[in-house]
């Protein structure tokens, strides 16, 4: 016999893979080829991540670049308004000192390259209106629109 014949004897003949309950009959040609299909699709799947990974980074920069325009904008946005995301986020009321100053004059450079003509004073941004003051701020009217108010309010 010529050692063709040989291998392919080898590779025709078989055995019994036994899962449980199950026995299943397998050459061994079948078994070297399902162990290759295996390998090319773990290589193939190791190829499109890879794939996937650049697409993704390069996908990712243009994120975080619009992340950090909008970032700036709300931002410069609540330093107009008198507040920061910072202060607002961690909820203080009063500032560190060093952080207030920087942020003040964050806030005045800001209104200077925006060109902003009125903006909140900082004081009426911190506070939250209460009784008295709303009576204050009521009484500082001019009669005509003191007489708005008490139709607004006095009248349903």
């Amino acid at each position: 016999m010529n050692q063709f014949a040989q291998t392919s004897k080898f590779l025709s003949r078989g055995f019994d893979l036994n899962l449980g309950k199950f026995s299943i009959p397998l050459a061994y040609w079948e078994v070297a080829a399902i162990v290759f299909l295996i390998f090319l699709l773990i290589l193939s799947m190791a190829q499109f991540r890879r794939h996937y990974v650049d697409w993704g980074l390069k996908g990712a920069l243009f994120g975080i670049f619009f992340g950090f325009l909008l970032a700036l904008l709300l931002e410069g946005f609540l330093i107009v308004g008198g507040k920061t995301a910072l202060t607002e986020f961690l909820g203080w009321k009063n500032a560190p000192k060093p952080l207030q100053i920087a942020l003040d004059a964050g806030r005045t450079q800001l209104i200077q390259v925006l060109g902003v003509k009125s903006s909140i004073p900082s004081s009426l941004a911190k506070d939250s209106s209460t009784f008295q003051g709303a009576l204050e701020n009521i009484q500082t009217l001019s009669p005509a629109d003191l007489k708005k108010v008490k139709s607004l309010i006095c009248q349903p």
